[in-house]
């Protein structure tokens, strides 16, 4: 018997030993894994039974008036277009800037902290912030400077998605940094060698490895921009609108919808506040507010299970890299 073999022994020999500390802190970790995970299937199967009965074709793609979510879940996919379109390329940007440029020196090390600080600001600052310096300050500014009348200061669509961009930032840009540090140095030296520059090595080289890491990051901001009630609150959410906050490009034979960033909109975490805080018959509510939970439950699954599938491909291409 090898040394390995004795050591697998004893270890196997040790663990079954129910006097020893290390056998019991085991177990309660395993039994706390397990009571979570229980927990969790709990409440998907009981949001699952009660709302199912409620989801159907025209509950998902019809407007309020006809007891629908038609609305509601276009807002939120809208809102949380905006909220990519603003935070994505800043947090990418920063993260390369931060891991790719930035000396390693205090300014660095401040930087670093001051988005910790931000990922751990309550939600509830971010939408006053959204609603002082959005709508307050820099739509009103705009207003007078356009000549728009009242277009840019108002809550809506568009300020929204840019308070949860601020909200999300952190998120993507730690995510970002993981992704990008895990990029082994030598490819970085071995393309310098060959004659690229920093700019060359980072679009060509570092990125594409890193996309995966960096798309992970963008679609678990994204589910936790879609369950956020609290920033929305401010900043043009509405219970109930009767149609969708669309625009139509004429284009002389037809015209294009699209979305209008300038208007107000329905949002579904903001739908299940109203239905389980303010809603005057509760039990003739509740298969609603089960639907609605349940979809919106779904959609931030989806999004979780996305990143999980992209995360395990870059680990993936990782190892196969340093296999190589």
């Amino acid at each position: 018997m090898n040394n390995i073999s004795v050591s697998r022994y004893l270890l196997k020999d040790k663990s079954k030993n129910f006097g020893d500390k290390s056998f019991w802190g085991l177990f309660i970790i395993r039994l706390t894994t397990y009571f979570i995970f229980l927990l969790f299937i709990s409440v998907i199967v009981f949001l699952y039974y009660n709302g199912s009965g409620i989801i159907s074709r025209t509950f998902l793609l019809s407007s309020p008036v006809n007891n629908g979510i038609g609305v509601a879940l276009f807002g939120t996919i809208s809102v949380c277009l905006i909220m990519m379109f603003f935070s994505v390329p800043i947090g990418v940007l920063s993260a390369v800037y931060i891991v790719e440029y930035a000396e390693n020196n205090f300014l660095k090390r401040l930087i670093r902290v001051s988005i910790n600080n931000l990922a751990g600001v309550p939600s509830i600052v971010f939408g006053l912030f959204g609603l002082g310096f959005f709508v307050l300050i820099l739509g009103k500014n705009l207003d007078e400077v356009l000549k728009t009348g009242l277009l840019f200061g108002k809550p809506s669509m568009l300020w929204a998605g840019a308070t949860l961009a601020i909200l999300v930032l952190p998120t993507i840009i730690v995510t970002s940094m993981e992704a990008l540090e895990r990029i082994p140095k030598n490819q970085r030296e071995a393309a310098y060698a060959l004659g690229s520059s920093k700019w060359q090595v980072i679009t060509k080289v570092v990125l594409p490895q890193a996309a995966p890491g960096i798309l992970t990051g963008v679609i678990l901001s994204v589910s936790r921009g879609m369950g956020e009630v609290a920033p929305v609150l401010f900043l043009g959410c509405a219970f109930f609108i009767p149609d969708l906050p669309l625009t139509y490009l004429n284009l002389g034979l037809f015209s294009v919808p699209l979305i209008n960033p300038a208007e107000q909109f329905m949002f579904l975490s903001y739908n299940v506040f109203i239905l389980s805080t303010q809603s005057v018959e509760l039990k003739s509510s509740l298969p609603y507010l089960y639907g609605n939970v349940a979809v919106l439950i779904t959609l931030v699954m989806m999004f979780n299970s996305a990143a999980i599938y992209y995360r395990y491909k870059f680990r993936k291409t990782l190892q196969n890299i340093n296999r190589n």
